[in-house]
């Protein structure tokens, strides 16, 4: 498994432009990274960065975003997949990651299930014809996402495999699973094809692994056991100094 540093929160200090922060991340060893919204930000700059270092993303979120679960919005969101999209054909067409939006009160679960798979097929569909993966993000809502539709590992492989596209996988945060009291071996068991990326932070506090309470080396021993071997995203809030966290980071993970 190789490292890819969240640059929306690493190698920020001097670094004020993404497209320097992935040369810091370069120069630290790293040869992935991924970031968040990306309308505000330098995407030639970072291309050029990518370029010049042959660093790859491993992806940054659908801009802006919009609910997958309110027919209301459904529009709105497509427009962003076909907007991030023709971006992401620009610096390497990495994953693309989706987030579902809030839930809707007085609507049953029958209903926001068949409303997010209506939206992520219209989705998958671009994708496909784009030849760029979409990445579903349960998050959670006891912490940092109140309200959030989409908080479940297991509900999230479902519509995954309700949609049934080559081109539409999940994203799993061990943070935001933890937080939510999910068992990571038991959500995941039998459907890790269908995880395209791992994120971590440690819990409490989201901060760098070895901050907290989780046990990153079991962690990393389970994915490899489920049958995992893609990159792990760095996307926690430093504590430290870029150079030291990840060195703590490394350390906790094994990696």
């Amino acid at each position: 498994m190789k490292l890819s540093a969240c640059i929306e929160w690493q190698f920020a200090e001097g670094n004020e432009g993404l497209g320097d922060r992935i040369r810091a991340a370069h120069a630290a060893g790293l040869d992935h990274a991924e970031f968040h919204l990306w309308r505000d930000k330098d995407m030639a700059g970072v291309a050029e960065a990518l370029a010049e270092t042959g660093v790859t993303l491993t992806g940054f979120c659908v801009d802006p975003r919009r609910s997958i679960v309110d027919p209301a919005q459904h529009e709105e969101f497509l427009g962003a997949v076909r907007d991030t999209l023709a971006a992401a054909q620009k610096v390497g067409s990495p994953p693309l990651i989706v987030a579902s939006g809030f839930n809707r009160e007085g609507v049953s679960p029958n209903e926001h299930f068949a409303e997010a798979v209506k939206a992520l097929r219209a989705a998958a569909d671009l994708a496909e014809a784009a030849g760029v993966t979409l990445v579903l993000e349960p998050l959670n809502d006891r912490i940092d996402h109140p309200g959030m539709y989409l908080v479940s590992t297991t509900l999230g492989l479902d519509l995954i495999e309700a949609v049934g596209s080559p081109r539409l996988r999940l994203l799993y945060d061990v943070y935001h699973s933890r937080v939510m009291g999910e068992d990571m071996k038991a959500v995941l068991a039998g459907r890790i094809h269908l995880v395209e990326h791992v994120q971590v932070a440690d819990l409490p506090g989201r901060n760098e692994p070895g901050t907290g309470d989780l046990d990153f080396a079991a962690i990393v021993a389970d994915l490899r056991a489920l049958g995992y071997e893609r990159a792990i995203g760095l996307e926690y809030r430093p504590t430290l100094p870029a150079e030291a966290s990840l060195a703590q980071t490394r350390d906790a993970l094994g990696l």
